[in-house]
């Protein structure tokens, strides 16, 4: 099994790393291949289970579209053949079509996704989410970003609001899918707080395993965690 992530330099915030370094824990054999910015990314030649890449700063966001856009056509046709893609953080607007913010930021990103993003530098919106991944699993996770998406239609959503908020304020659907690309603003790291979900993506890769690493532990934390998400007292947003 092999797991690529690209620019680990610069896409390192909030520790979402750590959502590699958990599976590397959990699949002990796993290959794990980090691409740095002046590299090609191994999976457009050779088979990679899985593509991760995840939160960076403003400029950050710009480098990665500046890396990928050399290589964009051939991005596009690996995630419509089917090439497994996990982006999680502010790093899902490097692939959606547009960046702007109130500090006079602005830039596209590589299309992949119908998002549009809209920043307001001086008002971070912090918040805690609640949601479903399909009809039995249970996700959280956090949210820590200047702004959101808008203007992409109410399909394709990764997850499903309970609480908290999606896309945007008004949005019933958290993060994109677009065949194998899945795309979520969480952060945690999401597979080290959500465990079900972790297992459903190895065995997604072909790996099954009897016991996530530190299952136990990470059980009690996902069942600590719902039970204070879940308390109508507590409200989601910081």
């Amino acid at each position: 099994m092999r797991v690529e992530i690209l620019y680990p330099e610069i896409c390192n915030l909030c520790g979402e790393l750590m959502n590699m370094r958990y599976l590397k824990q959990c699949c002990p054999d796993m290959e794990v291949i980090s691409t740095d910015l002046k590299s090609r990314p191994v999976f457009l030649d050779e088979a990679v289970d899985l593509v991760y890449l995840g939160s960076t700063t403003e400029k950050g966001l710009q480098l990665v579209v500046n890396a990928l856009t050399p290589v964009k056509d051939e991005l596009t046709a690996k995630i419509d053949a089917g090439q497994r893609m996990l982006v999680t953080g502010n790093a899902l607007d490097a692939i959606g079509l547009d960046v702007t913010s109130d500090d006079g930021l602005k830039f596209d990103g590589l299309g992949l996704l119908p998002t549009h993003a809209r920043y307001q530098m001086m008002r971070r919106h912090n918040s805690f989410f609640l949601g479903k991944f399909g009809e039995d699993i249970t996700i959280m996770g956090f949210k820590s970003l200047f702004g959101h998406t808008y203007d992409a239609p109410e399909e394709n959503g990764l997850f499903t609001v309970t609480r908290g908020v999606g896309r945007n304020p008004a949005s019933s659907l958290e993060g994109f899918r677009r065949g194998n690309l899945m795309a979520t603003y969480l952060t945690g790291p999401l597979l080290v707080l959500n465990p079900d979900f972790t297992r459903w993506l190895l065995r997604e890769m072909g790996f099954v395993c009897e016991k996530l690493a530190f299952e136990d532990a990470a059980m009690d934390a996902y069942r600590q965690r719902l039970t204070e998400f879940s308390d109508e007292r507590r409200n989601p947003i910081g």
